[in-house]
Protein backbone atom coordinates (compact mmCIF):
# COMPACT_ATOMS: atom_id res chain seq x y z
CA UNK A 1 0.00 0.00 0.00
CA UNK A 2 3.12 1.95 0.64
CA UNK A 3 4.02 1.98 -2.81
CA UNK A 4 1.37 4.51 -3.96
CA UNK A 5 1.94 7.20 -1.71
CA UNK A 6 4.72 9.86 -3.11
CA UNK A 7 8.16 9.17 -2.20
CA UNK A 8 8.48 12.22 0.10
CA UNK A 9 5.56 11.52 1.94
CA UNK A 10 6.87 7.80 2.23
CA UNK A 11 10.07 9.06 3.89
CA UNK A 12 8.47 11.06 6.36
CA UNK A 13 6.32 7.86 7.33
CA UNK A 14 9.59 6.01 7.76
CA UNK A 15 11.31 8.51 10.44
CA UNK A 16 8.09 8.92 12.53
CA UNK A 17 8.39 5.12 12.34
CA UNK A 18 11.84 5.08 13.29
CA UNK A 19 11.82 8.07 15.62
CA UNK A 20 8.63 6.43 17.77
CA UNK A 21 9.89 3.96 19.40
CA UNK A 22 12.84 6.12 21.09
CA UNK A 23 9.92 8.31 22.42
CA UNK A 24 8.29 5.85 24.62
CA UNK A 25 11.16 4.54 26.35
CA UNK A 26 14.62 6.38 26.30
CA UNK A 27 16.49 3.07 25.22
CA UNK A 28 19.90 4.11 24.94
CA UNK A 29 23.58 1.84 23.49
CA UNK A 30 26.59 2.71 25.55
CA UNK A 31 29.60 1.89 23.56
CA UNK A 32 32.68 3.70 25.75
CA UNK A 33 31.84 7.08 26.10
CA UNK A 34 29.77 7.03 22.89
CA UNK A 35 25.83 6.72 23.34
CA UNK A 36 23.29 5.41 20.39
CA UNK A 37 20.09 6.15 20.93
CA UNK A 38 17.92 2.45 20.63
CA UNK A 39 15.24 2.01 18.11
CA UNK A 40 14.12 -1.72 18.81
CA UNK A 41 14.92 -3.83 21.10
CA UNK A 42 13.47 -7.75 20.94
CA UNK A 43 14.67 -11.09 22.46
CA UNK A 44 17.50 -11.69 21.19
CA UNK A 45 18.70 -8.29 19.18
CA UNK A 46 18.15 -4.34 19.05
CA UNK A 47 18.15 -1.92 16.38
CA UNK A 48 20.21 1.24 16.37
CA UNK A 49 20.50 4.08 13.18
CA UNK A 50 22.65 2.77 10.46
CA UNK A 51 24.11 6.12 9.53
CA UNK A 52 25.97 6.45 13.24
CA UNK A 53 27.29 2.97 12.83
CA UNK A 54 28.28 0.83 10.34
CA UNK A 55 29.26 -2.20 11.96
CA UNK A 56 29.59 -3.32 15.73
CA UNK A 57 30.78 -6.68 17.72
CA UNK A 58 31.29 -6.97 21.60
CA UNK A 59 30.60 -6.25 24.73
CA UNK A 60 28.35 -3.40 24.76
CA UNK A 61 25.25 -1.93 27.63
CA UNK A 62 22.40 -0.88 27.21
CA UNK A 63 20.71 1.51 29.47
CA UNK A 64 17.20 3.13 30.17
CA UNK A 65 17.51 6.60 30.52
CA UNK A 66 20.75 6.41 33.19
CA UNK A 67 19.71 3.41 34.69
CA UNK A 68 21.83 0.42 33.02
CA UNK A 69 19.57 -2.49 32.07
CA UNK A 70 21.09 -5.35 29.95
CA UNK A 71 25.31 -6.23 29.31
CA UNK A 72 25.11 -7.40 25.82
CA UNK A 73 27.54 -9.62 23.86
CA UNK A 74 27.01 -8.80 20.21
CA UNK A 75 28.28 -11.35 17.97
CA UNK A 76 26.52 -9.91 14.48
CA UNK A 77 25.37 -7.06 12.69
CA UNK A 78 23.70 -6.22 9.28
CA UNK A 79 22.36 -2.90 8.01
CA UNK A 80 19.16 -2.90 6.62
CA UNK A 81 16.42 -0.54 5.60
CA UNK A 82 18.88 2.08 7.24
CA UNK A 83 18.90 0.21 10.73
CA UNK A 84 21.86 -1.28 12.19
CA UNK A 85 20.07 -5.02 13.52
CA UNK A 86 22.45 -6.48 16.01
CA UNK A 87 21.89 -9.66 17.23
CA UNK A 88 23.47 -10.63 20.60
CA UNK A 89 24.36 -14.28 22.39
CA UNK A 90 24.05 -13.03 25.93
CA UNK A 91 22.46 -9.96 27.27
CA UNK A 92 22.64 -9.95 31.37
CA UNK A 93 20.47 -7.74 33.39
CA UNK A 94 22.74 -5.36 35.23
CA UNK A 95 21.60 -5.64 39.11
CA UNK A 96 21.48 -2.34 41.47
CA UNK A 97 22.29 -4.87 43.88
CA UNK A 98 25.49 -6.84 45.52
CA UNK A 99 25.07 -10.29 44.14
CA UNK A 100 24.48 -12.85 46.60
CA UNK A 101 25.95 -16.22 46.93
CA UNK A 102 23.26 -18.12 49.14
CA UNK A 103 19.53 -18.36 48.51
CA UNK A 104 16.95 -16.35 50.22
CA UNK A 105 14.60 -18.52 52.15
CA UNK A 106 10.87 -17.80 50.42
CA UNK A 107 9.55 -16.81 53.87
CA UNK A 108 11.49 -14.05 54.61
CA UNK A 109 10.29 -11.24 56.79
CA UNK A 110 9.90 -8.14 54.32
CA UNK A 111 10.79 -5.85 57.59
CA UNK A 112 10.96 -6.15 61.43
CA UNK A 113 8.77 -4.09 63.83
CA UNK A 114 10.20 -2.71 67.19
CA UNK A 115 9.18 -4.07 70.00
CA UNK A 116 6.84 -1.67 72.68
Amino acid sequence: MLEFLPADVREGLERARRRAPARRRKLALHLGDAVFPILRLWDDGFAVEASRLNRLRGFVEIHEGSRPLLSCLIVASDVTDAELICTFKRATPILTRAALDYELPEDLPVTLLPRN
